[in-house]
């Protein structure tokens, strides 16, 4: 594993930038006032600025955790050896990741959960494919538990749950979602305004400074490393050449790398309950060729659209953040889900779900009238 992420760390390899022309910095940067940044004993004056400090795992208030040693997604990939048993707080996409991949490296695995499913922000029918493929994993989901405290006996820690149970296991994973990077910077004498959320940035992601910009994590928008990459390319034109590209036209799509995947994009859960006049499309895997020839058919494709709109997408399978992506692509585009019947698809493949779902949403706006129009004009030719 350690191989294989030194081959893709060039990418943000000081000398790669270095290459480009661009002067490296190292240290803590803190604002001395609305034009300069401080580095170590350097002080640099800028006419733009953009902070781009990212997030770091977010640590729950939970009794006795500061105390104990605890993994978080950025240290846990520098292990030496498995753990025999990895307890993981948080049910959400980088928990039940990351306990998928430890089951299959040979650990027992504990998702311990306070909502009452995972992926408690997702489609329920989707998280209810990924918790059977846990389940069949081998790896033990509890749901609605209450973490009282955390302490070690030995080399086991232990979780003692609300009502007096204690989990035991040697490893423990907080998976608690991310905050964003916004302490040491003395953002108050950038004159930049900020909450617990992050920078505060309006739809161009200039922040109450006029002269700084705030990209990615730390500006309290979608936690992806490719809406990290696409407001980077937003503040390029807008910064230096007083561009006026927007963010909140953009259509994100995520994906969560379990197996089978989970991927979405467009409207929430949450927004999609309020949507007037929504049509809903599902096609169970288990009607695409392909899913079946290779035995992963638990899961689908679901479609919600607005007339001939698509509003929002989820899909399960393999490959479903692949499949994602042509969604997102008809999205961006303005393209409806008539154009998604147009498109010929290799055969087989999963992303056939997608045409199957055009197709129905096709016979789906066949009403009542226009069957009898049909029907009376077939009648002329028999």
């Amino acid at each position: 594993m350690r191989s294989t992420r030194a081959k893709i760390s060039a990418v943000d390899a000081a000398a790669r930038y270095r290459g480009m022309g661009i002067d490296l910095f190292f240290g803590q940067a803190r604002f001395k006032a609305g034009d300069q940044i401080a580095v170590g004993d350097a002080v640099l004056r800028f006419r733009r600025a953009v902070i781009a400090t990212g997030s770091s795992p977010a640590i729950p208030p939970i009794a006795g955790l500061s105390e104990t040693p605890f993994l978080t997604n950025e240290t846990i990939f520098d292990l030496q050896t498995r753990p025999r048993h990895l307890l993981v707080v948080g049910g959400g996409p980088i928990g039940c990741e990351l306990a998928q991949a430890f089951r299959r490296l040979g650990a027992d695995v504990t998702i311990l959960e306070r909502g009452e499913r995972i992926f408690s922000k997702d489609d329920a029918d989707a998280a209810a494919v990924i918790a059977r493929a846990l389940a069949a994993d081998g790896v033990a989901v509890r749901t609605q538990v209450e973490l009282e405290s955390v302490s070690m006996s030995g080399s086991d820690v232990i979780v003692r749950l609300r009502g007096g149970e204690e989990v035991r296991g040697d490893s423990i994973l907080v998976a608690g979602g991310r905050t964003p990077n916004t302490q040491g910077l003395d953002l108050e004498r950038g004159e930049i305004v900020f909450d617990k959320k992050g920078v505060t940035v309006d739809q161009h992601l200039r922040t109450s400074n006029p002269s700084v910009y705030a990209v990615g994590d730390v500006a309290g928008s979608y936690q992806f490393t490719h809406v990290a990459d696409a407001h980077a390319r937003i503040v390029v034109r807008n910064a230096p050449f007083f561009g006026r590209q927007r963010i909140d036209n953009l259509v994100v799509p995520w994906c969560t790398y379990t197996a089978p995947e989970l991927a979405h994009v467009g409207m929430s859960v949450d927004q999609l309950a309020n949507v007037k006049g929504l049509r809903t499309i599902t096609v169970p895997l288990e009607e695409v060729d392909r899913a079946t020839l290779e035995g992963d058919s638990d899961g689908f494709c679901r479609l919600h659209l607005v007339g001939n709109k698509i509003v929002a997408a989820t899909m399960v399978a393999d490959r479903a953040g692949d499949i994602i992506a042509i969604v997102a692509a008809a999205m961006t585009n303005g393209l409806g889900v008539s154009a998604l019947g147009k498109t010929i698809f290799p055969y087989p493949t999963e992303a056939e779900a997608l045409r199957r779902a055009a197709d129905a949403a096709r016979r789906g706006s066949l009403t009542p009238g226009r069957k009898r129009l049909l029907s009376k004009f077939f009648g002329l030719f028999r």
